[in-house]
């Protein structure tokens, strides 16, 4: 038997992508920067500069973390129909990527804030070129953001 067309999305066709990780990921750093913000502006006591640290370090994890998880789907499942129909996506996955560093460089709130609305619209543009509808739902966890997220069927 010989096989005349194959298809697959990534190096190995698992066909599991999904921009959640991306958008929890930067939720988190979201929730780092608050947390980060609402310690004192003088450390006092090594547990203190040790939680501090601790922050930062999962703050930079997470941008990490984000920067991965669109990468990877930027370039192992944007194939060039999703790219004519979606044009902006080079651009937005590149401003995701320099937005993620903001955030690991500095402690401003509006870049975490920033990166959250830029991977919704990456999570909105993922689901629209597999046809699955999305909506705009609370985040259960704190900081309470808007998230994308799918509509689930049964």
């Amino acid at each position: 038997m010989k096989i005349k067309d194959v298809r697959a999305h990534c190096d190995i066709p698992c066909a599991v992508y999904d921009p959640g990780v991306a958008q929890y990921a930067a939720l988190s750093v979201l929730r780092f920067l608050d947390l980060i913000a609402e310690m004192p502006d003088s450390i006092d006591s090594k547990k203190d500069l040790a939680h501090l640290n601790r922050l930062v370090q999962q703050k930079e994890d997470h941008a990490i973390e984000v920067k991965d998880a669109v990468r990877t789907i930027w370039g192992d499942y944007f194939k060039e129909p999703h790219m004519e129909k979606f044009p902006e996506i080079h651009d937005l996955a590149h401003s995701i990527m320099m937005t993620a560093s903001k955030c690991k460089q500095d402690i401003d709130r509006q870049n975490g804030v920033d990166l959250i609305e830029k991977v919704n619209r990456f999570a909105e543009i993922f689901w629209t070129t597999k046809e699955i509808e999305t909506e705009i739902k609370t985040s259960l966890n704190p900081p309470h953001v808007k998230m994308v997220v799918p509509v689930l069927g049964d």
